[in-house]
């Protein structure tokens, strides 16, 4: 523990944000990174408790006691070294990942929990800097060769873990860049993409053979991977969304937000419009916008829909509005249900909560407005939960675009798990277990969202760096990676 008494002398600070009016305006990252100073002042806030709370809360298990004392002691490139330990690619999770370390911190007992999220990203940004992170290759090739699917960060971690092992890894992706959602769903103001590439750049001189537009299950069949591989991970996302099943749902105007997002990732990119918008352009310029679904994908679409100028910006969910704060008695150390505003909502939304869409309605063909009514939640005998519609509570909302943004419901079955074989579980994704990752078809593995459902980019990282570790086992009988 570098300074005991650290917690007692440093208040909490963290990043700060360009204002509303400013970063509206842009596509670029937003956040301002605090001086090296204000960097180790907060390091040394960590307690370094005898059961660290965080370590559990962090699905890759972060050391993070230990590059806290790290960077307090001004030893950063001891400390990146030992984030790379547990997590390939800290410069995604220190941007994107909601930080359920820090609500496992046991200074979040009283709402001042340490900059762990910030600490992550400085260090990683700062490896880059200084030119501290360098190709790892394979000192002796095993002569295996495995197929990744799905280029995400399951799929990403998986390669990069399996080409460090000295197998032949071909990472394949269906879309026209590698990237999986950390490309395509995730808007550049949260995380730009030439950091992708870097990676990208470093796992290719590893060793990582890149596929892009190669759709397996279409463009090659699952039956040539077998044949031509030694192993096959399944690394894909889970992409088949929950739909709004309601009258006049055909009309114009009422699009997925996985349908939106990418749109402006291609534009970012520079593909022009007929790329960006191959069946045709979903913009919220001068509209009034409803967004279903109080998520992630639910706000990346709020600040997506301002940024390209929206009239109005409406986001509906069909939950309660949570609590201010949690009961940290009942929820801590695990992550707790509170009102959380994200830096979309902050440039401009209307939030409305307990909120059913019953109808959409509009004139030829397109969508002018929800038909909605409130609900209420009430607990049953069992402790199940159940909604009812309120009485006379009928309203209607001006939409001129509608964005469904209410979750998955697994990966799409057609092409490539229909031609895997693969068992899928009770919820419809792909069966295979953490110890071993196998799937029911020899020879077939699985991570990421595809395995385990709709999730954060933190845990496709550890299913995948786990995955390669079994498949490690599996083709050489032990194996030397990290779980």
């Amino acid at each position: 523990m570098g300074k005991p008494t650290g917690f007692l002398e440093f208040e909490r600070i963290d990043r700060g944000y360009d204002k509303p009016a400013v970063r509206k305006h842009s596509w670029k990252e937003f956040v301002q990174a605090l001086p090296e100073p204000t960097l180790r002042a907060q390091a040394s806030r960590c307690m370094d408790c005898g059961i660290p709370f965080c370590h559990e809360g962090c699905p890759v298990n972060n050391l993070i006691p230990n590059w806290n004392d790290l960077v307090y002691r001004d030893h950063w490139r001891q400390a990146l070294v030992m984030l790379h330990s547990t997590n390939n690619f800290p410069e995604f999770t220190g941007r994107i990942c909601p930080a359920p370390c820090e609500a496992a911190c046991t200074l979040n007992i009283d709402d001042n929990p340490v900059t762990i999220k910030t600490i992550e990203c400085a260090i990683v940004d700062r490896g880059w800097e200084e030119g501290w992170i360098v190709p790892v290759v394979a000192a002796h090739p095993t002569g295996k060769r495995v197929a990744v699917v799905g280029s995400g960060p399951a799929g990403m971690a998986c390669a990069q873990q399996l080409a460090r092992a000295g197998h032949r890894v071909i990472l394949f992706e269906k879309s026209d860049r590698i990237g999986g959602l950390l490309r395509y769903g995730i808007p550049d103001f949260k995380m730009e993409k030439w950091l992708i590439d870097r990676r990208i750049a470093q796992m290719a001189a590893e060793g990582v053979e890149f596929r892009p537009s190669a759709e397996i299950g279409a463009d090659i069949a699952v039956a040539d991977l077998l044949v031509e591989y030694d192993a096959l991970a399944l690394t894909g996302g889970a992409e088949w969304p929950r739909d709004l099943e309601v009258p006049g749902r055909e009309l114009a105007g009422i699009r997925f937000a996985m349908e939106y997002l990418p749109q402006q990732n291609r534009r970012n990119a520079g593909d022009p419009e007929a790329t960006a918008a191959p069946h045709g352009t979903i913009t919220a310029q001068g509209k009034h916008v409803v967004v279903i679904g109080g998520g992630d994908t639910g706000s990346d679409c709020i600040g997506t829909a301002n940024r390209q100028g929206a009239a109005s910006v409406t986001q509906l969910e069909i939950l309660p509005q949570p609590p201010e704060l949690e009961n940290k008695a009942l929820t801590w150390p695990d992550w707790p249900l509170k009102l959380r505003t994200s830096s979309s909502q902050e440039e401009g939304c209307e939030r409305d909560w307990a909120v059913l869409t019953k109808r959409a309605r509009g004139s030829n063909g397109r969508v002018e407005a929800l038909e909605c009514v409130r609900v209420a939640w009430t607990p049953g005998p069992d402790g199940r939960w159940s909604m009812q519609e309120v009485t006379d509570s009928a309203f209607e909302l001006r939409a001129d675009l509608v964005l469904l943004a209410m979750g998955f419901l697994g990966p799409r079955r057609a092409g490539l798990l229909e031609q895997a074989g693969v068992t899928l579980d009770p919820r419809g994704n792909v069966a295979a277990n953490t110890r071993n990752y196998q799937t029911s078809v020899p020879k077939i593995f699985a991570a990421g969202d595809m395995r385990r459902g709709q999730s954060l980019v933190v845990w496709a990282i550890r299913e995948g760096r786990q995955c390669a570790r079994a498949i490690d086992e599996f083709l050489m009988g032990s194996s030397r990676l990290p779980r």
